[in-house]
């Protein structure tokens, strides 16, 4: 599944679509910005590619399950 891009660039988690939980990110030159779209001027989390890359490597081995 193509999660839509928003005008300045920003990914929106399509398992946020209908809570509160509103998860965005967008590629940097740097890395990846990770904000929450029901507050974009609350300000962002940057991260490198490696760090971005660490991340989702280990949510997807289930290391940050709850």
């Amino acid at each position: 599944m193509t999660v839509p891009e928003t005008e300045d660039g920003w990914f929106k988690s399509s398992f946020s679509a209908n809570t509160d939980n509103c998860v965005e990110f967008r590629r940097t030159p740097d890395g990846v910005e990770v904000r929450n779209s029901k507050r974009p001027d609350a300000g962002t989390v940057a991260y490198t590619d490696s760090e971005w890359k660490a991340f989702i490597a280990g949510a997807k081995n289930g290391e940050f399950d709850i």
